[in-house]
């Protein structure tokens, strides 16, 4: 009999690529009513979990250091990024210049 044991899957991202947790999308409105599952809009921001190492200058070899950091909160394009669900997260994977600005 196989046992099925809890394992946390860890991504790390390559290159100038960053994973990112879409934030929650909206329930209710401000007037106070209730959107039902298939009226929310899919949110256009979210948290970065994680970095990649940087693109590397074709030029020098040198490696182009990374804008963003682990915990931006971050505004993206609608579709931008590839989709990912690793266990029980939906992630998004993306390049970094795919981000449009970071929330200060």
């Amino acid at each position: 009999m196989a046992t099925k044991t809890a394992s946390k899957i860890k991504v790390r991202p390559l290159g100038a690529k960053v994973l990112v947790r879409r934030d929650e999308a909206e329930s209710i409105t401000e007037a106070g009513i209730y959107l039902p599952e298939s009226a929310k809009d899919k949110p256009k921001t979210g948290v970065v979990t994680a970095v990649g190492t940087g693109a590397i200058n074709t030029e020098t070899g040198d490696r182009i250091p990374m804008t963003l950091k682990k915990g931006d909160h971050v505004i993206f394009s609608s579709y931008a990024g590839t989709e990912v669900k690793l266990e029980d997260d939906e992630l998004l994977i993306m390049n970094e210049d795919e981000i449009l600005a970071i929330f200060d």
